[in-house]
């Protein structure tokens, strides 16, 4: 079944000295400021297009990743996944997901690859091929 998430931006002004807002129309759990400052300076509490492509990353791997760990008969007492989304203007350059999981009866090494097989086919890395993308795994 497909489904579609919506999401919306309004702007004013010019890119470096206007100001804008996103909003998360779907589930209507949030509207946040964004900025060119905050974009490509210091974040200052404002949000970024960045840091929303982090956090959709962040879930979606660990989603996908707690799924095939399932699958693998060893289902995650938790996962903790950060992803870092480099903005070199006027392009992102690069991005680590970084995480750390509690998997009874897993070996290091089996994580690893069940990890590596998640950023590579989760639904959102899929969507971003087109930039670099590491894996760093947390003991």
């Amino acid at each position: 079944m497909a489904t579609t998430r919506t999401g919306s931006a309004h702007w004013e002004g010019t890119l470096f000295e206007g100001k804008g807002s996103t909003k998360l129309e779907t589930s209507g759990v949030g509207q946040f400021d964004v900025t060119w400052p905050a974009r490509a300076e210091d974040a200052g509490g404002v949000t970024s297009p960045e840091e929303l492509i982090a956090a959709a990353h962040a879930t979606c791997f660990a989603m996908q990743l707690s799924n095939l760990l399932a699958q693998a008969g060893h289902p995650a007492a938790s996962l903790d996944t950060t992803s870092s989304v480099v903005f070199d203007a006027p392009k992102i350059t690069g991005i680590t997901l970084t995480v750390k999981g509690n998997v009874p009866g897993m070996s290091d090494e089996d994580f690893r690859k069940h990890a590596e097989n998640a950023k590579d086919t989760c639904p959102v890395s899929q969507a971003l091929k087109a930039v670099p993308m590491t894996l760093e795994i947390q003991s």
